[in-house]
């Protein structure tokens, strides 16, 4: 039977500035800084932050902080501006990989970026035209993904590495151990939560039905 957990506050991260990709190197750190480029992002759409914010939901404020790299944005935030810019939210993480039909990355050079709760890394980074967004998915201990429900197309998958991760779709909490996997049609209002005291890791594939969709962003505010 699943089982039932409380939510608690998640604690806030840094990010670190973004480092180029080399073909040749053998060890390669792709972490990204996403306020920079949520920025070139923004600069690109010609929106201010007042404009952006009225799109997003988001105030002034809490943009100009982001951009600025004075606070990480949880996945939650970050779905709700790469809805307010029509970007999928893999736009964050775009970095030097060339574009091909195949996705081969070592795991030195993974795109990845820190949010509110933890860390995201990028399965897919480098496949043309993808509608599948396959992440790896560090959460820090006992964090959440906020008291508003996420709702976006498609479906979502999760399968749980390490430490113990709880989703509550719609009335139902789901208790995912090391081994366990859910998948879900993912209009249902759903919530995820680490109920350990330890962090927890999960393969996360989110695959949208509208092209228009962003929900990594909801998740994870990137």
């Amino acid at each position: 039977m699943p089982k039932k957990t409380t939510s608690t506050p998640a604690p806030r991260t840094d990010q670190k500035n973004a480092q180029p990709s080399f073909l040749n190197g053998s060890t390669v750190n792709l972490e990204v800084n996403v306020g920079s480029r949520l920025r070139q992002l923004r600069t690109d759409h010609d929106l201010s932050l007042r404009v952006l914010a009225e799109k997003s939901g988001l105030s002034i404020n809490t943009l100009a902080l982001i951009e600025n790299q004075k606070t990480s944005p949880s996945v939650s935030t970050l779905q709700q501006i790469a809805w307010a810019l029509q970007v999928p939210i893999t736009a964050f993480f775009e970095t030097d990989i060339p574009k091909s039909s195949i996705a081969y990355l070592k795991a030195n050079r993974r795109p990845h970026a820190v949010f509110e709760h933890g860390s995201l890394e990028d399965l897919g980074a480098g496949l043309t035209d993808r509608i599948i967004e396959p992440f790896l998915v560090h959460l820090e201990p006992l964090t959440n993904s906020g008291p508003n429900p996420i709702v976006h197309t498609g479906y979502e998958f999760v399968f749980c590495l390490a430490g113990r991760i709880t989703y509550m779709i719609e009335n139902q909490t789901y208790l995912l151990e090391q081994g366990d996997s859910l998948l879900f049609e993912s209009h249902l209002p759903h919530r995820w939560q680490n109920v350990g005291e330890v962090a927890a890791q999960a393969l996360l594939v989110l695959l949208p039905t509208d092209s228009r969709d962003r929900p990594t962003k909801q998740h994870f505010g990137l």
